[in-house]
């Protein structure tokens, strides 16, 4: 985790300056300054438009009566993607445009969901395997006893 610090904060805005200063060497400063904006604001506009078709395929799903697992982790991916693109700088602009465009986003998705998949599986099986142990001398076995009612939610009184 501190590495991805490191690389998040000192060598992503290194690289960016870098890059910035090539481009204004290469064609200008005002040029340069002048495509960082137009791409500040054509990020946004694309950033709107994909955030309303996310959000009207989750609320589709939702209304299906599935859990809207793809339309979560693609909301996700907007945000970090529109994110990147108001940073200044041609490198996240870049990674910025592959959140937001609906194919490269498709497979980062992919990418993201068997990652997320892994995570949970890895702590499902560690669950599991602690539970094994119960029976062990560590006082980690018990039994917890209780009892449930049903409650009709239109008269609020109890089901028998």
């Amino acid at each position: 985790m501190p590495i991805l610090l490191v690389f998040l904060f000192i060598i992503v805005p290194l690289a960016e300056l870098y890059v910035i200063l090539k481009v204004g060497d290469l064609i200008g400063i005002g040029w340069t300054l002048l495509i960082l904006v137009a791409d500040s604001v054509l990020g946004s506009m694309l950033l709107r438009s994909q955030g309303r078709v996310v959000w009207r395929r989750f609320n589709e799903a939702v209304q299906a009566g599935r859990v809207p697992h793809s339309e979560i982790i693609d909301g996700v991916l907007i945000i970090f993607g529109g994110a990147f693109l108001l940073t200044p700088g041609f490198l996240t602009d870049i990674a910025g445009l592959l959140f937001l465009l609906p194919p490269t986003r498709a497979g980062i998705r992919r990418f993201a969901r068997r990652a997320i998949e892994r995570r949970a599986a890895v702590r499902v099986a560690g669950a599991a395997v602690r539970q094994g142990r119960a029976g062990s001398d560590d006082g980690a076995a018990y039994d917890v006893e209780g009892t449930a009612t049903e409650v009709d939610v239109e008269t609020r009184r109890l089901q028998r």
